[in-house]
């Protein structure tokens, strides 16, 4: 029997089918070991040895794999065709000679789908494992362990609130916060252009103004609206004639098919997918073998792929839409062995595969590849210009017909920013000739600040810089995600207080650890291990030499000292100059007092210097106070009707509040977020400080039902008991029976404002079990259900666009991930003596050394 290892249970299903009855194809459900999130488990002082420890809820399949390598004559290795798919090979290798249960013979091979034919082939060209690849796996496993175990505590000792710090991530959160202060810094300026709307037979077009009383006219040239005035009663003064027209054919080939990185921009464009959520469709869909695997550098095509696509292409197009020779694609890719076939369909024959989000990317990968061997698309460019009577004033129009659509008439390229397009149609226009002038106009613009990064073009720019590597964005960008280093809104990255003050301080103490071409560089030596030219020790050694010194020269340091520097470090951003001139740092509370950072448990906020006396606060991330770059200070929203004591309205380390009195006997309360700070009036305030509410005793146990807004929202609480509220406003007007219903719902839901046990949607029976499955609303959002897992329906799916087939996927995945449930213990035989128990392996977690 002939054992062969793959990394899910739905690849050893369909892998199994393809071989026979002589082989026998098990799962190791990815890597089945990691080294221990403790310190030690990289000991740089022995040659960089590695401790690694299994995963805890492998054991079961460990030893189903253990047990069958027992039994088997050879051992075949059948993970991904990459790096990680080597390592995890190497990781089985390992485990297997640890236990004594290794067959003599061991061989790897690998193949980029999952077919019949890539699959017997690959079986047909064994290999050994390769070293060179699982040096480098090794080395940036390593480094980023050392980086993220070494710099982690010192920031948590040093600036409290931050979480973690990695080697890639860190530098991709500076990305953000670089582009976030390019946007603050940024000041618009004022710029006119002028334009006329003209008509020749019967067809209109758009003339701009290009030269202007002899002068060229560029996009900043009219900065006033008296000149953009003027220059408009010149254009509609004038009459104007062409003076020359330019046709020029224009070509545009097609892009190459995917790589992962244009993949995860691609889908972030067209379909609004996350990095993370485009990776694991695609995973789906390459274990499936609809698609060739789906990590890597590569843009080539297989010979036989791109005949297929050449077929595929002549059966839907006539024949100039197929080249008369096959395109051909060189990767950039800096290390040739990880460039692997780009990502294209496995059988062009198929247009369409899965339903919801499967289908959807499908779609994009196979136009994509399909498209890449299509005809250029053949297009037409004019320029007109035309000149009034005195030669003085000049007027300019463009546009763009397309002769033969090409590889265009199935697929475009999807663009980040709009971006000015020569694509308007014009009409058939010859020197000498007038067109009639129907309309001037003069329009105000300023210029734009730089757009914050999308995923898309967030990845482009990691790419770009060599940073990181494709396989690892998806990962890198939702470590920046789950520790709030930043936020997404409307598909743009913002980054938040906690990102940019870790950034902050990395640039200030570790700046040479963060810059770009220190990032990139060290990823060009980790692509040299993987080639062979490079020993993966040395390259560790050196880094380590510098870095270790460094951190522990910081740690050293007092954290007043770090304070202080930082206050230093972030005076332009944390206290800008003023319009009038005064001082930014004078306190607006006590006028005497100077603001300066601190540092605090809860992470770092503005305080005055002359505290306890004056309690003046703000937060960190809000530069000179408001929005408006100037900082009002307290606001007395006027006084309480029955106290006559004044609410002020202030602005703390934790966002802004009310209060009502002074000292300990203060009154206080937070402004809720769905209550914005425009719409706090007196009123309102009157009703939050004079929470909680008590709505009556309940009718059937006589205990009082009280209203008021907690950590997580508003709720009602009787008894120990909790119902969740939908807003602020309700706390005011829920009356007693819509309590008691809110209450009894949530108890019969089993938690504080868990949703109820009847199903949101059906979806109907699981493909392969024929369960029920069921889309039910949870305490921590929807999840679906066959009656034996529970899925959490992840936030890059709407639950309304949910299909049978994504949440049949879903309950797999979860099912496949779940630890072996343990068997009852037989009891102890009495007289046996008890043995000493065992010591509790730590719980893994996962450290932020991305």
């Amino acid at each position: 029997m002939q054992l062969v290892i793959v990394e899910s249970p739905a690849k050893a299903k369909t892998i199994e089918k393809y071989l026979g009855g002589d082989f026998h194809v098990l799962a190791s459900y990815g890597h089945i070991r990691d080294l221990p999130p403790k310190d030690g488990s990289v000991d740089p002082d022995n040659g960089f040895a590695m401790s690694w420890e299994n995963y805890g809820d492998k054991g079961k399949q460990l030893k189903a794999i253990a047990d069958e390598a027992k039994k088997a004559t050879r051992l075949i290795l059948a993970t991904d065709p990459d790096r990680e798919g080597e390592a995890i090979s190497w990781h089985v290798q390992e485990v297997l000679r640890a236990k004594k249960a290794l067959p003599q013979k061991v061989d790897r091979v690998t193949f980029n789908a999952i077919t019949k034919q890539a699959v017997t082939e690959a079986m047909a060209q064994p290999r050994a494992l390769d070293e060179d690849l699982i040096d480098a796996y090794r080395a940036r496993r390593a480094l980023d362990y050392l980086v993220g175990f070494t710099l982690s505590p010192v920031l948590w000792r040093k600036l409290p609130g931050a979480k973690s710090a990695g080697r890639v991530q860190s530098v991709a959160l500076r990305l953000v916060v670089d582009r976030e202060r390019e946007i603050e810094s940024f000041v618009p300026q004022e710029y006119w252009s002028v334009a006329a709307e003209m008509e020749q037979g019967g067809q209109g077009f758009v003339a701009r103004l290009v030269r202007w009383r002899g002068e060229k006219i560029e996009r900043l040239t009219i900065g006033r609206e008296g000149d953009a005035m003027a220059a408009k009663a010149d254009v509609e003064a004038g009459r104007f004639t062409v003076e020359k027209v330019e046709t020029k054919p224009v070509s545009r080939n097609p892009p190459p098919p995917f790589t992962t990185s244009t993949l995860q921009q691609e889908a972030a464009r067209k379909l609004g997918f996350s990095a993370s959520h485009t990776m694991r469709i695609a995973q789906q869909l390459y274990e499936d073998g609809a698609i060739t695997y789906m990590r890597t550098d590569g843009v080539q095509m297989d010979g036989s792929a791109i005949s297929a696509a050449r077929k595929a292409i002549a059966e839907r197009y006539d024949g100039g839409y197929l080249p008369e020779k096959p395109r051909q694609y060189q990767t950039k890719a800096k290390n040739a062995q990880e460039a692997h076939e780009a990502i294209r369909p496995t059988e062009f024959s198929r247009d369409k595969v899965g339903s919801g989000d499967h289908a959807r990317l499908y779609d994009l990968i196979f136009k994509r590849a399909l498209a890449s061997q299509m005809a250029s698309a053949r297009l037409e460019r004019t320029t007109v210009d035309l000149v009034d009577a005195t030669g003085q004033h000049g007027l300019r129009a463009t546009g763009q017909v397309v002769i033969f659509p090409g590889f265009l008439a199935l697929y475009e390229e999807g663009r980040d920013d709009a971006e000015d397009d020569d694509s308007r149609l014009l009409p058939r226009l010859g020197v000498g000739d007038a067109p009639a002038k129907k309309r001037v106009t003069a329009e105000q613009h300023f210029t734009q600040p730089p757009p914050r990064y999308s995923e898309a073009s967030l990845v482009k720019k990691l790419e770009e810089l060599g940073i990181g590597r494709p396989s690892t964005y998806a990962s890198t960008l939702q470590v920046l995600k789950d520790r709030d280093y930043v936020r997404i809104e409307k598909n743009r990255f913002f980054a938040e207080e906690s990102g940019r003050l870790v950034t902050a301080f990395l640039e200030r103490f570790f700046e040479r650890y963060v810059s770009y071409d220190f990032t990139a560089g060290l990823e060009e030596e980790l692509d040299d291990i993987s080639g062979g030219r490079a020993q993966w020790q040395a390259v560790l050694e050196a880094f380590w030499r510098d870095f270790k010194p460094k951190t522990a020269e910081v740690m050293e340091q007092k954290p007043s000292d770090i304070t202080a520097e930082m206050d230093k470090f972030l005076e332009p951003m944390l206290f800008p100059p003023k319009a009038d001139g005064s001082n930014p740092r004078a306190c607006p509370m006590c006028g005497d007092g100077q603001l300066s950072l601190r540092g605090g448990r809860f992470g770092a906020f503005i305080a005055c210097s002359n505290y306890p006396e004056c309690k003046y606060t703000r937060k960190f991330g809000q530069p000179g106070g408001d929005k408006d770059g100037e900082d009002k200070g307290p606001e007395v929203l006027g006084q309480h009707p029955e106290t006559g004591q004044d609410i002020v309205r202030k602005s703390g380390r934790f966002g802004p509040y009310i209060e009502m009195g002074e000292g300990k006997e203060a009154k206080r309360g937070s402004i809720p977020k769905d209550l914005p700070d425009g719409e706090l009036t007196l009123d309102w305030a009157v009703k939050l400080l004079s929470l909680p509410r008590e709505i009556g005793l309940h009718p059937e146990t006589g205990k009082p039902i009280v209203a008021n807004i907690g950590r997580f929202g508003p709720y009602l609480l009787h008894d120990g008991k909790y119902g969740r509220l939908s807003s602020t406003a309700e706390i005011f007007e829920v009356g007693m029976n819509s309590a008691v219903a809110k209450l009894a719902d949530a108890a019969n839901k089993g938690g504080r404002g868990a949703s109820s046990r009847e199903p949101l949607k059906v979806l109907g029976k699981h493909p392969r079990t024929e369960a029920e499955i069921k889309l039910m609303a949870g305490r921590y959002g929807p999840y679906v259900t066959d009656g034996t897992t529970n899925a959490t329906l992840p936030k890059t799916i709407e639950q309304d666009a949910l299909t049978l087939e994504e949440a049949a996927q879903l309950i797999d995945a979860r099912a496949a991930a779940a630890p072996a449930k343990k068997g009852k213990k037989a009891p102890a035989k009495k007289g046996a003596a008890k043995k000493p128990a065992a010591k509790k392996a730590s719980a893994k977690k996962k450290v932020a050394a991305e």
